[in-house]
């Protein structure tokens, strides 16, 4: 877990210090850990999750797919259960009102076997997990916005054919834009 923490620390701190004049976004957020979707399986966790993470720039040279921002967050669990740090590609579409598609990577702490009361295990499946989200946000000012998110994780069956549970959180970001 020290390492997970660790390994999430000097990715924020080798973003933040290498790349702040391509930053346009940094996030904070709160959400709920494991909310049961037609996506995932329960896994039995707890706790609340805290979110912290950095949008930069869209990549123009990547006009051809939408022009999206890169974007890096971790995703931290209160109750010592399921934390992870994603990174990946996000789309804005629109201003006052958006939705923000995006898909990246995640790697998480979770633990490599864990059974349910039945007996069927609720582990992820692979400790690399595809990370589809969505924001649905509103710009409160010139520099501040509300989003409304939902991050899932999972491994679609790809790196394990009897183990995907996934695993989806779904909360409130205040986004505030850099200078």
């Amino acid at each position: 877990m020290k390492l997970f923490y660790t390994l999430a620390l000097a990715i924020f701190a080798l973003f933040a210090d290498v790349t702040p004049a391509l930053a346009q976004e940094i996030f904070l957020g709160v959400a709920a850990h494991e909310v049961d979707t037609p996506l995932s399986f329960k896994i039995y966790e707890e706790g609340v999750d805290f979110q912290a993470g950095y949008r930069g720039k869209r990549i123009e040279a990547l006009s051809v797919i939408g022009a999206p921002s890169p974007y890096i967050f971790a995703s931290i669990n209160s109750a010592g259960d399921t934390s992870l740090v994603a990174a990946g590609l996000s789309w804005k579409i629109g201003n006052k009102f958006y939705v923000r598609p995006g898909i990246g990577l995640a790697i998480h702490d979770g633990p490599a076997l864990r059974f349910a009361p039945d007996g069927s295990q609720t582990q992820l499946g692979s400790r690399i997990l595809f990370e589809p989200e969505l924001a649905i946000g509103v710009q409160l000012s010139k520099r501040i916005d509300i989003e409304a998110s939902w991050v899932h994780v999972s491994h679609a069956q790809i790196f394990n054919r009897n183990q995907n549970p996934g695993l989806d959180i779904i909360g409130a970001r205040l986004v505030i834009k850099l200078p």
